[in-house]
């Protein structure tokens, strides 16, 4: 069902739309902590630690993927708050033949280049080839990631962010169940969690699109529609790409830092990995924030309404002050107990690191929560260029403390890698909102005239 966000309270609109995202950020953060959690338990903290010396470059990767998709939907929900149906539909379908080329090529070049990077990242030896193996068949699904994340922009564009979430669920569920299969039953150690996340992707993107395609009248475009158009593409493409690239170069800046954690060892690698793990997890209403603005400032945009952009901001921006502090509050009191999640209480260097980790984060996540909520309005309003941005910030802050830091102060330094990370971009992010939102303003004032 699609939603008009152009119309009615901010407060309750970015509640409602928010609220199934938060859901299916949840569940999609339920079963990578699951993943994470049955590997460290039934394959041991070597493995765990391969698993997680590859986060950084799975970022970079598959972030880049997932910032392309969602780019790719603002021309959409600016034709859908326009109420201009058929230009939706040709974005959309442009959209879909450019992810198809984009999968293809990252596929191949991904797949070969994989393990020569885990090299250069300095990589353990102890635990470089179950990285390898777990990061190459998670490229090897590209594919399904792009299938899966643009149906989900496509649908969330047009208001509605209910009907990726059932799918997500329904993937969630199966991820599950294939970790247990895969890696208990038929012993195919840390393959078996990477295949178990692509196969579940593969059948949640294909359920969405059929379904979609079923329930959706608005998404079926005719002959002209399904054209090949050179204008569109390169709209797309100046929406979609620099999105991407704004995940790519925040995450050099982790792979720069991940590479620092390796030469700390195993157990770094590991509590790096759980602590991350747990923070994606209550970090997912900021996710769920961040794609509501994208939309809500998108559809506004599109029909003109320069007003509710900045009541929507300051709506969205007290549900994060308020939230963030909530999960400081429940991180000090409860991170240590988190952690045996995915250790044994023998591992108390872990334990203590992990703890740490997710102090000094969580007293953080004001931050966060506006680097999030801007910077995917900005997006929304379609100034995506401004995420790259956004991004060298977070890359060169990561970087300084990768390279400069983390060999004097060892483990603690990289825990203030991303606070240093989120607080370097938002001093860009703050002065570029003002600046986009007088620039969208003066341009819709000069066009309604």
């Amino acid at each position: 069902m699609t939603k008009d966000m152009t119309n009615g309270s901010p407060m309750k609109l970015i509640l409602g739309f928010s609220i199934p995202l938060l859901f299916g950020y949840l569940f999609q953060q339920f079963y990578n902590l699951v993943d994470t959690l049955i590997v460290g338990r039934f394959l041991g903290v070597d493995a765990l630690a391969a698993v997680g010396s590859t986060g950084s470059l799975n970022f970079l990767i598959i972030g880049f993927c997932m910032g392309v998709c969602n780019g790719f939907a603002i021309p959409l929900a600016h034709k859908f708050g326009a109420g201009d149906y058929r230009g939706l539909r040709a974005f959309m379908v442009n959209a879909i033949y450019l992810s198809a080329i984009f999968a293809v090529v990252m596929t191949a070049v991904t797949v070969v280049f994989c393990r020569p990077i885990l090299e250069l990242m300095r990589t353990p030896d102890n635990i470089i080839d179950g990285a390898y193996l777990y990061i190459v068949i998670i490229f090897a699904g590209i594919p399904a990631t792009y299938l899966y994340n643009l149906i989900s922009a496509i649908i969330r564009s047009m208001g509605d962010s209910k009907t990726p979430v059932v799918f997500l669920v329904i993937s969630s569920v199966m991820n599950i169940a294939l970790d247990l299969v895969f890696i208990i039953n038929l012993h195919l150690g840390v393959a078996g969690a990477s295949l178990a996340t692509v196969i579940s992707q593969a059948v949640s993107g294909i359920g969405c699109l059929i379904y979609s395609w079923k329930k959706f009248e608005i998404l079926h475009p005719d002959a002209e529609e399904r054209r090949w158009n050179s204008s569109y593409m390169k709209t797309l493409c100046g929406m979609g790409v620099p999105m991407g690239l704004q995940y790519s170069i925040t995450a050099i800046g982790s792979v720069i830092l991940q590479s620092a954690v390796n030469t700390l060892g195993s157990n770094a690698v590991a509590s790096m990995t759980a602590g991350s793990k747990i923070g994606m997890f209550f970090c997912c209403p900021f996710d769920a924030m961040g794609s509501t603005m994208a939309t809500y400032g998108g559809q506004n945009v599109g029909a003109k309404k320069m007003d509710r952009i900045s009541k929507g901001l300051k709506a969205c921006s007290m549900l994060g002050i308020g939230y963030a502090i909530l999960a400081f509050v429940i991180l000090a009191l409860t991170g240590r107990n988190l952690a045996l999640f995915f250790v044994e209480r023998a591992e108390v260097e872990v334990i203590g690191n992990v703890y740490l980790f997710l102090l000094i984060n969580s007293a953080f996540y004001i931050p966060l929560a506006f680097v999030n909520i801007v910077r995917f309005l900005i997006q929304g309003m379609g100034y995506s260029k401004f995420a790259i941005l956004a991004g060298v910030c977070e890359m060169a802050a990561r970087t300084l403390v990768g390279f400069a830091l983390v060999p004097l102060f060892g483990f603690p330094a990289a825990c203030f890698a991303s606070p240093v990370a989120w607080i370097f971009a938002d001093a860009f992010l703050f002065p570029a909102y003002r600046h986009v939102y007088r620039k969208t303003e003066k341009m819709l004032n000069v066009s309604i005239q």
